[in-house]
């Protein structure tokens, strides 16, 4: 397959998992354990929360990037 081809896609999932995700990550943030939580302890999750995402994407970009044969 070509890169063209892997970039697009590439693209397509990101566009779907992103907005799914962040979904999922408004719904975490707004938990109760959350909310109750010290002001430094609720940075740190929102923190984790917005980053997160790229941990599934990864392979996804290398995937990507991956030079034509």
């Amino acid at each position: 397959m070509r890169m063209r081809a892997r970039k697009f896609i590439g693209t397509v999932i990101t566009i779907g998992f992103v907005p799914f995700y962040a979904l999922i990550a408004m719904a975490l943030a707004q938990a109760r354990p959350i909310q109750q939580a010290a002001p430094a302890v609720q940075v740190v999750c929102y923190a984790i929360l917005g980053l997160i995402w790229v941990v599934p994407l990864m392979p996804l970009i290398r995937w990507m990037q991956k030079p034509d044969a």
